[in-house]
């Protein structure tokens, strides 16, 4: 037996009558907002990597190169953290939806939000801790 689902919000009206004052209004905000944001910063990246360059001839220095620059960490800091948060913020819907236990539904968004945050911080991590050049001297010497 199918369950009647609520009508989905189509227009910020409709938003702000449907969760009046609660967080889900400004979740609902983010959702269209970052994915507008999204379809830029990532066709921004796709351009600057495979258009702008010769996608066949991407080596190590090259990525190196990009990476040192303090702007493209930021660019695809935020390209991690907006795409991050939109997909987590779509499966915790999901979650709302489909999982109908409150136990098992909070252990399903902990387990969710703990793996987030855990890969979240190992992006950032992999763009602004390492220091590119020094990596570059090592894979150069593992193949010599």
């Amino acid at each position: 037996m199918a369950t009647a689902r609520a009508s989905q919000p189509r227009t910020f009206s409709d938003a702000r009558a449907t969760y009046s004052s609660s967080p889900e209004l400004a979740w609902w905000v983010f959702m269209r907002i970052s994915g507008f944001l999204l379809v830029f910063l990532t066709f921004g990246h796709l351009w600057a990597n495979n258009m702008a360059f010769n996608a066949g001839e991407i080596d190590f220095a090259y990525v190196a190169g990009r990476l040192a620059q303090p702007g493209v960490k930021v660019y695809d800091s935020f390209l991690l953290l907006f795409a991050m948060l939109h997909g987590v913020n779509g499966l915790r819907y999901s979650i709302e939806d489909y999982v109908q236990r409150p136990g098992a539904r909070f252990w399903w968004k902990a387990a969710l939000f703990t793996a987030a945050a855990a890969i979240f911080v190992l992006g950032v991590m992999a763009l602004w801790t390492f220091s590119f050049d020094e990596m570059g001297s090592a894979v150069r010497a593992l193949n010599e």
